[in-house]
This record gives C-alpha cells, sequence and structure tokens, in this order.
C-alpha cells in the first residue's frame, strides 16, 4: 500500500489530523512525522505520540549511513523506507517551506 501524507504548517492541524487518522482506525505503527527540522519533529511526535522513522524501520545500513548526510537526504532515505517512491520522496524532500 502507498504510504498517504500531508504537509502540515500548523501544530494543531497536524495532531487534530493525527486524531482522526486514529479515529477511522489507522494503526499507531503507521503513523510517522518526518520533519526538516529536527526540534519540531521531536516536538510534534511529543504531542501526538508518533513513531521515530529509526533503526527499527530504515534497518542498521540506512541508519548508519544517515549519520553521515544532510538533513535534505536523511529525509529522502527516510521516506524512501517507510514506501515513497523514489520521485514523491524527492518531490516532498524539496518542499521544504522558506
Amino acid at each position: 500500500m502507498k504510504p498517504k501524507f500531508k504537509i502540515f504548517h500548523n501544530d494543531e492541524h497536524l495532531c487534530e489530523s493525527i486524531d482522526k487518522l486514529r479515529k477511522n482506525g489507522v494503526r499507531d505503527d503507521d503513523i510517522y512525522i518526518p520533519a526538516h527540522d529536527n526540534d519540531h519533529d521531536r516536538r510534534a511526535r511529543k504531542k501526538t505520540d508518533a513513531n521515530i522513522i529509526g533503526v527499527k524501520v530504515t534497518g542498521v545500513g540506512t541508519a548508519t549511513k544517515n549519520i553521515f548526510r544532510g538533513k535534505p537526504d536523511k529525509l529522502f532515505s527516510k521516506m524512501k523506507e517507510i514506501g515513497f517512491d523514489q520521485s514523491k520522496a524527492q518531490k516532498l524532500k524539496s518542499s521544504k517551506k522558506n
């Protein structure tokens, strides 16, 4: 199954959407919040109890490579690991709000 996504610029809308996903039967194991900003990522996951895309998901090889990658490339590799095809992951990686 292809992953579904939505881009958020507001934490309140993010939390509301995640609550709605859960009410509609989406499993907690299938909810992730990838973000360009590590601090925002941590805050959002703490508020919503969403999953981290860590070693458990990416595997040791990708996690090790991510240590040496810049933020956009880390985000790109993580999105590919959770099921995005390369072109969609590239497009989302480039969608950072300036």
